[in-house]
């Protein structure tokens, strides 16, 4: 099976979910050192580093979305079901998070914002254990590692592309 949103035949969702993360976990490093006493605009740029990552996992949920249609029954959809509710607890802890952030004057971290995040992370990173056991699963026997430019196909109109999986 594969995915249905594709670039250059690789499924789209995975790649768009380390933005995200990648995102979440600066926000808690610029968190962290705010907290342990480092500069000021810190907890700032940690706010604005989250918010921005509210913006990505949007995205990726979309993309998560339009995958979770054509997932088989079974083992396989309740990997999918749960990876995606993983991303949403994550998501939905950080977003409380910069709510409350978002009426203080500095927007700076405190002790409690930063365990919360720190939760949400791990919760992330189960998510992420789900996401490559799903990808695994998902693309059975049609991975192919590149390892030049030269072992990618040539590129003939579009790029982009939104097709109906086969079964």
């Amino acid at each position: 099976m594969q995915s249905r949103l594709r670039v250059q035949g690789q499924p789209i969702q995975p790649m768009l979910v380390t933005f995200p993360y990648g995102l979440f976990v600066c926000a808690v490093v610029f968190d962290l050192t705010d907290v342990l006493g480092g500069p000021a605009f810190l907890g700032e740029v940690g706010y604005w580093t989250a918010v921005a990552a509210l913006v990505a996992a949007a995205l990726a949920a979309v993309a998560g979305m339009v995958d979770l249609w054509d997932v088989p029954g079974g083992r396989t959809r309740r990997t999918a079901i749960t990876f995606n509710l993983l991303n949403l607890a994550m998501a939905g802890l950080f977003l409380l998070g910069c709510l409350i952030r978002a009426e203080a004057p500095q927007r700076g971290a405190s002790v409690v914002l930063l365990v919360t995040e720190v939760v949400a992370l791990a919760v992330g990173g189960v998510g992420v254990r789900l996401g490559a056991r799903l990808v695994r699963r998902f693309d059975e026997g049609r991975r192919v590692e590149a390892t030049t430019f030269d072992a990618l196909p040539g590129v003939a109109g579009s790029t982009v592309e939104i097709v109906r999986p086969r079964p």
